[in-house]
């Protein structure tokens, strides 16, 4: 990949898609990930005022440490940078109060998980609302087109993806072209939504390398039957969220009325 081009295409691509919108920048919520640091780091070369949002929901300590010091470092280089803070750990607990929470466990954590995506969405829509800025959103190609890892309308719902078509180990390449801090590049990716440290992986059961390598083998036309072992097994887990999780990928399906019925 050609890292340099390619990051000026995605800037060049971002400051002509706000300035069509006739938007004056971004606002984007950072995790104290990789793909939220690259993006807003893209963000922020284009010139246009970028707001970087915290928020912490039970958030475990790490990630907040690298969120707070990737948005030290933006601003220090980047003046048309600011952050603000909010904590949405309240609103979360009084949310919990007003549902039913009965049900097997694991069924009402998921629930609960893609719930503090879809109320940091809503605080990002109400910043971009109030401000006149897009939501940037800060999905790679592997979790948006491979598995589908994301909350539907959560970390899903956003006005324009600058990184949906850079496989995880590209997202990579380009943080270290944009010197991201080192301690997001080391850490391990995840998603943060149940207020613990586990990964992605934990997650998944595969490593984003082989989830990058079951999506080539998939677009070579490959079955699981083509392998064996550890590759057979990771092609499955791919292929097993690749298939249940198309409603993600595919536009919302509409009942058309047909002409006759008219």
């Amino acid at each position: 990949m050609q890292t340099e081009k390619v990051v000026d295409h995605i800037v060049n691509w971002l400051k002509d898609y706000a300035t069509n919108a006739r938007v004056n920048g971004f606002v984007i919520g950072i995790s104290g990930g990789i793909d939220s640091a690259v993006t807003s780091t893209l963000c922020a070369k284009t010139g246009l005022e970028v707001l970087c949002i915290e928020m912490p929901i039970h958030q475990a300590a790490s990630h907040v440490s690298r969120a707070q010091e990737h948005i030290a470092q933006l601003k220090k280089r980047f003046p048309n940078v600011s952050d603000t803070r909010v904590d949405l750990t309240p609103v979360f607990e009084e949310f919990k109060t007003e549902v039913n929470l009965d049900g097997k466990q694991t069924t009402v954590d998921m629930a609960l998980a893609n719930t503090r995506a879809r109320l940091r969405m809503t605080t990002l829509y109400y910043h971009a609302g109030l401000l006149g800025r897009l939501v940037a959103g800060t999905g790679n190609k592997v979790e948006d087109f491979g598995v589908g890892f994301y909350t539907k309308y959560g970390d899903g719902g956003v006005d324009l993806s600058p990184i949906a078509d850079l496989l995880k180990s590209e997202v990579y390449a380009v943080g270290d072209y944009l010197d991201v801090p080192e301690s997001i590049m080391k850490a391990a990716p995840s998603d943060g939504l149940f207020g613990d440290a586990r990964s992605d992986e934990d997650q998944i059961g595969a490593t984003y390398p082989e989830l990058e390598w079951a999506m080539q083998m998939k677009d070579e036309g490959k079955t699981a039957n083509d392998f064996q072992g550890r590759k057979r097994e990771a092609f499955e887990i791919f292929m097993n969220y690749n298939t249940r999780n198309q409603h993600k990928m595919v536009p919302i399906p509409i009942c058309e009325i047909p002409k006759n019925l008219r």
